[in-house]
């Protein structure tokens, strides 16, 4: 998705990078909201500059990496700027909440316009289960202590005069963990939380903020330590070139050694296709896939009982990172993600030790003035399959997973975790079995990571990059028996 809160975080980002490499990172820092809205300016989006100026603040607070919550107004950009070259790990929760730019959503609310005609029929009071719905001089009139949200009042109504107020971080939130307090302001529950980056996205005001790593990996690369870098198969698609030009820009940023994470994918493959195999001999109804981060943040959070169907190969980046530690067991171990689930799921990873994520990516390129499609091929004797490249199209593990059988498999897709999604994975594990399939693929993402909320480019775009570059690969062996 692509609005204009994005482009003011990435902007913020990049400004944020080349205030680092700047001759006064503290002193720069200070002055980005001030450069983005200068005495004068147009204000496009507040009441006035001074509003605008201190949310972009908030922006670049979390670019920093801290938590807005935290934030007590008298601190300068300065301070967090000197703070942040000192601190020695990032923040706990992933996500912060920019207190000012949630307030302009109204709280979620059922109520009734002035479309009503007070009608005889009064169908939504016949509708209403709950009893929340009375005439009040000859217009219908919602108790919202009594409302239960359900909508049937919405759907009874013959001239659609009642209507729902969206909270959109809220509606889709699939598990619930977010909601407004009572000053306004969103809150999260992380024991809820399931990492799906779903709040990011949609807040229209940008006001769901993931917390960056950046400066500490740009502190890593001015020191010139051995940092290896492993990159989502996902990210492939997010820029235009090949994926030996990807891996060239990595290089000129000052990354030592470059992974595709697809590698790890491949045994990921192997060893749910070896399972599956096993489950189906031992006459067990379905399998779930398990490399989604946050799916399996799901099943251990709120459906557990799905568990036993889940399967218990690793995901992708782990089997990657056990690569890179093995291979350069004394180095910085950074992981370039398209989602804040996956820098969720490297926060319990010893052998990752930090994440960016793809708009980050972005904007050290920016920084730096590496364009990917300029740069040279880079030759690497260690390519993956395009299986493992075509993990992060919605469908491709399934049919990744089908292929190391070498035979024909049913399965289901589940392409984007909702409240209905949810429910039904629900009522497979309560009934023991998924319809007519024996394989589920769960992606928290519609579309699958191509679609995570870091990414940049649209769907459909990333897919015919992920289609191309995947279809020049080899193919993952067939399993044996």
């Amino acid at each position: 998705m692509s609005n204009n809160s994005i482009f003011l975080k990435r902007e913020i980002l990049q400004r944020i990078v080349k205030s680092f490499l700047s001759d006064d990172f503290e002193k720069n820092t200070r002055l980005i909201p001030f450069d983005m809205r200068p005495k004068g300016a147009e204000v496009p989006y507040r009441c006035c500059i001074y509003k605008e100026r201190a949310i972009l603040k908030d922006r670049v607070i979390a670019g920093l990496g801290f938590a807005i919550e935290d934030d007590d107004e008298t601190v300068s950009l300065t301070e967090y700027a000197h703070r942040a070259l000192l601190r020695e790990k990032p923040e706990e929760n992933l996500l912060t909440v920019l207190g000012a730019a949630c307030k302009g959503c109204v709280p979620k609310r059922i109520y009734v316009t002035d479309l009503c005609q007070g009608c005889v029929a009064r169908t939504c009071t016949s509708a209403c289960r709950a009893g929340a719905i009375e005439i009040v001089n000859g217009k219908a009139n919602i108790d919202s202590s009594k409302c239960k949200a359900c909508k049937m009042c919405i759907d009874a109504c013959p001239y659609n005069a009642i209507v729902k107020v969206a909270v959109p971080c809220e509606d889709h939130c699939p598990v619930n963990a977010i909601e407004k307090n009572q000053d306004g302001t969103a809150k999260i529950d992380f024991d809820k939380c399931i990492s799906c980056g779903k709040c990011v996205t949609h807040c229209p005001f940008g006001a769901v903020h993931e917390k960056s790593q950046l400066i500490e990996v740009l502190k890593l690369l001015k020191a010139k330590k051995e940092i290896s870098v492993m990159f989502a198969p996902a990210i492939a698609g997010e820029f235009e070139g090949t994926i030996g030009q990807l891996k060239s820009a990595l290089k000129k940023v000052g990354f030592t050694n470059v992974y595709e994470v697809a590698r790890g994918a491949d045994i990921t493959i192997k060893t749910e296709a070896q399972e599956f195999r096993e489950r189906m001999m031992n006459a067990e109804p379905f399998m779930t896939t398990s490399c989604c981060a946050g799916y399996n943040e799901l099943v251990n959070k709120h459906i557990q009982e799905l568990d036993k169907y889940r399967s218990n190969a690793k995901t992708p980046l782990f089997y990657t990172s056990e690569i890179v530690k093995f291979e350069h067991p004394d180095g910085v171990n950074i992981f370039i993600s398209p989602c804040v689930a996956k820098k969720h799921e490297a926060k319990f990873n010893n052998n990752i030790d930090l994440v960016i994520n793809s708009e980050e990516l972005n904007a050290l390129f920016m920084g730096l003035n590496i364009n990917v499609k300029d740069c040279e091929e880079y030759i690497d004797d260690k390519e993956p399959s395009r299986q493992g490249r075509k993990f992060p199209v919605s469908g491709g593990v399934a049919e990744a997973v089908e292929f190391a059988l070498g035979f024909s498999i049913c399965s289901k897709i589940v392409s984007g975790v909702d409240k209905n999604s949810i429910k039904n994975l629900k009522q497979y594990a309560k009934e023991g079995k998924c319809e007519d399939a024996n394989l589920v693929e769960v992606m928290c993402c519609e579309g699958g990571c191509i679609r995570g909320n870091a990414t940049m480019s649209d769907t459909r775009t990333s897919f015919k990059r992920i289609n191309s570059l995947a279809s020049k690969g080899s193919d993952i062996e067939i399993i044996s028996d």
